[in-house]
């Protein structure tokens, strides 16, 4: 599923050993990560489909979507368009909706103390509001979604076949099943849920796929994640847990270019993990939140990451994700900050329909899809409405970026590349102020 480096074995070493050196001097390149903990949730603002609120922050946007679910009777107003195109898709969102919410799981302190912490939470109710309404009737959500799920299974794609050609389901149903279980354990400590996904680890891939990835669409790398972090020591389940333990560390290591075999994750020249050349960054910031995430558990627990080729303290595995959040925020060879807005230089034409076409409350005439391709999609001009939090698509595999709104590959931003950063943001804004970069994570305030 991703591309491979034939390495030798003795390459592999070489290069591992002066990776972990090079992580080193990173720590004590520090950006200003509060302003952009704070760019990237002010992102969901503009992402925002329906009525918009008194308090709505992105001035340019206007309300949208007012008539969804009225042919079919239903009110679909709200949520999030899940990219550059004024389109809702429910799989993305709700992954979206997820990984803002683990979030604040894990760094609610850390997002408070940047002052964040509200805005987060309304970014993750906007979506919240959205898939409640979904559903038809109250309360028709949450244990009865996963029973369904359960019950009558199968790829969502093949019921909803027009997503197929935009977020088709290619790793299958059976990691959404033992996400949810998951979840549904966190939330509920019912043991049901652990046996579920204890019983189905080896028959849904729970503890045989070993991943390099970690998407909208391919959720083992967190799962394995999850199960790692649950405080099981010994018990019936000890053995099932330590080996999800291990296919979690093997997704570790392999970002770390860590793994004996051939099955680590590439880099560009210039350091970044690349997966593949359409919008790579979504996998780059959902490793670094995973990364984030996990150096917290190892330190909380004393452990070390036991990799291949030898082992990595936990403030090397978030020395290496801050690395990836650097070279996204403009420590790179383009010199280019990924996230819009933040730094002088960044993405100026983001393939986005909203920010490349003049504001509605600037300009209220009727723009057609012919006069917006024309006038607007071909036009060379920076676009008329920055799209603050934003991360793009990324660079390509030599670290090269072409800021051009039909390079959409590259130039188009997603709600889950900069969801998946906001809790590393707020990790490493509160280390910085803790003066330690190997903070432990603290609880998240009540509320």
């Amino acid at each position: 599923m991703e591309w491979k480096r034939k390495y030798t074995i003795y390459d592999q070493q070489w290069v591992s050993v002066i990776s972990i050196f090079a992580l080193l001097p990173s720590a004590f390149c520090l950006l200003d990560y509060k302003e952009a903990l704070s760019k990237s949730l002010l992102y969901f603002e503009a992402q925002r489909s329906g009525k918009l609120p008194y308090n709505q922050r992105v001035s340019w946007r206007h309300h949208s979507g007012l008539t969804d679910g009225l042919e079919q009777g239903v009110d679909l107003v709200g949520g999030y368009y899940d990219a550059g195109d004024n389109v809702k898709f429910g799989l993305p969102m709700a992954f979206t909706i997820t990984l803002l919410s683990w979030a604040v799981i894990e760094y609610g302190k850390e997002i408070a103390a940047a002052g964040e912490f509200s805005h987060a939470l309304e970014a993750i109710k906007w979506g919240t509001d959205f898939f409640i309404k979904a559903h038809t009737r109250p309360h028709v959500l949450w244990v009865q979604l996963f029973e369904f799920g359960d019950k009558f299974r199968g790829q969502y794609d093949e019921s909803v076949g027009a997503a197929k050609g935009y977020y088709p389901s290619l790793s299958g149903y059976k990691d959404e099943l033992l996400w949810g279980a998951l979840w549904l354990y966190k939330a509920t400590d019912n043991e049901y849920y652990l046996n579920y996904v204890v019983q189905n680890a080896k028959s849904f891939g729970g503890i045989t796929w070993a991943i390099t990835e970690f998407s909208w669409d391919v959720k083992y790398a967190a799962i394995q994640l999850l199960v790692a972090k649950l405080p099981m020591k010994g018990g019936k389940h000890f053995e099932i847990i330590e080996e999800y333990r291990a296919k979690a560390e093997y997704y570790m290591c392999a970002n770390l270019n860590m793994n004996k075999n051939s099955s680590n994750v590439r880099r560009t020249p210039g350091g970044l993990l690349y997966i593949r050349k359409w919008n790579n960054l979504q996998y780059v910031s959902t490793a670094v939140f995973l990364m984030t995430v996990y150096s917290d558990h190892l330190r909380s627990t004393g452990r070390v990451l036991n990799c291949d080729l030898q082992s990595v303290r936990p403030d090397e595995v978030l020395a290496f994700a801050k690395s990836q959040v650097d070279y996204i925020l403009g420590t790179n060879p383009m010199g280019t900050s990924y996230l819009v807005g933040f730094g002088s230089k960044y993405p100026q034409r983001v393939h986005h329909r909203a920010a490349s076409i003049v504001s509605y409350k600037r300009e209220k005439s009727f723009i057609g899809c012919m006069q917006g391709y024309f006038t607007y999609f071909g036009c060379r001009d920076p676009n008329p409405n920055v799209v603050i939090g934003a991360v793009v698509g990324g660079p390509d595999m030599n670290d090269q970026f072409e800021d051009r709104r039909g390079n959409y590959m590259q130039s188009e931003a997603c709600t889950y590349n900069t969801a998946s950063l906001v809790g590393p943001f707020a990790k490493l804004y509160y280390s910085i102020q803790d003066s330690d970069i190997t903070n432990t994570r603290q609880s998240y305030p009540e509320v």
